[in-house]
């Protein structure tokens, strides 16, 4: 009993630290204290949930220090022995539940760091579909990343649903979800978590304050919060899916709006999609449930960002990207990609720079950022041994 109230007193002065509260305490002292704590916690973490749990807790701030000092794989062995002890807290307490599920989220996080580039944007959109594609070590971390935070997701899932704090948490884990989704080319399925996200956060912005006895929830400030909270997370996932949407096949499009889960704000750039896809309009009023002048009336005054490269293959076997006008970017509207593509094609085999037929040359135009060939939205490659030369993407 002794041992666990030191302990726990020990925590409550790492909270304050940690908070903030405690003033000004230097970074070696920080350590040696959450050191100590850590040490003091083991010896009841056995029997005692709370102990147990708050080992989780403490092993997880030794895991954000690890990461911030650059020590992922030590960042990463903390938060492993911290699920441990979480899980079988979990079962004891929503609150431990609780814990343990921000555990899982932060572990994907960690575990998927190398997925993602220094803006926090999939490196490998496509995942294994792209040219540009994880090795098979980045691979298995992403998909433990995933396979993390799902379960997140399932323990949220199990906790009261009238409790704004299990709202919050649930919202916040599918939009997790989808990010890890994302970094493994699971474009659709992200897509279809982050609209699901978006729908919880707008139902939190909108969420009443308390008012009378019956009301679950804790005071006005934590609605407030929530509400203040819920309006970030809504334009994160804006932009987001405007990225994603860049990336999805029309048939993927279609199918989601068959879902229920292409939101009608995105219907207008579902249209452009298609448009830039080739798709006949006839086709896309019909697949996305749009009547034919909605989608004429979108096109008229709908434009994008045709972005274009073309490559020459040199003699050493690796391509060489042309200069201006050969790289390069405008605004078009009411064309798709295969009409700018070939126009490009048509100029460059007229002009000066055309390398002859001995030569092997391609051309790419994706939707407003350059990437990934396999992403682009045409793609043509001639010459001798061209795969399907004349054959658009």
């Amino acid at each position: 009993m002794a041992q666990r109230e030191a302990a726990l007193r020990l925590d409550g002065q790492w909270d304050l630290i940690r908070s903030g509260e405690a003033g000004g305490v230097d970074p070696g002292e920080r350590a040696r204290l959450l050191e100590e704590l850590i040490a003091a916690l083991r010896g009841p973490a056995g029997e005692d949930p709370e102990c147990g749990a708050r080992l989780g807790l403490r092993l997880g701030d030794l895991a954000a220090l690890r990461f911030a000092a650059g020590d992922r794989a030590g960042a990463l062995a903390a938060v492993e022995e911290a699920l441990v002890h979480a899980r079988r807290a979990a079962a004891h307490s929503p609150e431990f539940a609780r814990w343990y599920a921000r555990a899982l989220i932060n572990h994907g996080v960690w575990l998927a760091w190398p997925l993602s580039d220094g803006r926090r944007l999939p490196r490998y959109p496509l995942g294994m579909a792209g040219e540009e594609a994880p090795g098979p070590m980045e691979r298995a971390a992403g998909e433990r990343a995933r396979d993390r935070t799902r379960e997140a997701v399932d323990v949220w899932l199990g906790l009261d649903p009238h409790l704004l704090v299990n709202r919050r948490g649930l919202a916040q884990a599918k939009v997790f979800l989808g990010d890890r989704l994302a970094e493994l080319g699971h474009t659709r399925e992200a897509v279809a978590w982050a609209v699901a996200a978006e729908q919880d956060f707008r139902a939190l912005a909108a969420a009443p304050a308390p008012d009378g006895e019956g009301d679950r929830f804790a005071d006005a400030r934590e609605v407030t919060d929530a509400a203040e909270e819920a309006v970030e997370a809504l334009a994160h996932l804006s932009r987001q899916l405007e990225l994603r949407l860049r990336q999805l096949s029309f048939g993927s499009l279609a199918a989601l709006r068959a879902e229920g889960l292409l939101p009608e704000r995105l219907l207008p750039r579902a249209v452009l999609a298609a448009r830039i896809q080739g798709i006949d309009a006839a086709e896309t009023a019909e697949r996305l449930r749009l009547d034919a002048a909605t989608v004429a009336a979108l096109l008229r005054g709908a434009s994008w960002r045709a972005v274009w490269r073309i490559e020459v293959r040199g003699a050493d076997g690796l391509w060489v990207v042309q200069g201006h006008p050969w790289r390069g970017a405008a605004e078009v509207t009411n064309r798709t990609a295969e009409d700018v593509g070939r126009e490009l094609l048509a100029d460059f085999l007229d002009s000066p720079d055309n390398p002859g037929p001995a030569a092997q040359w391609r051309v790419h135009v994706w939707w407003h950022t350059e990437g990934d060939p396999a992403g682009a939205r045409f793609r043509l490659m001639r010459g001798p041994g061209a795969t399907a030369p004349g054959t658009p993407s």
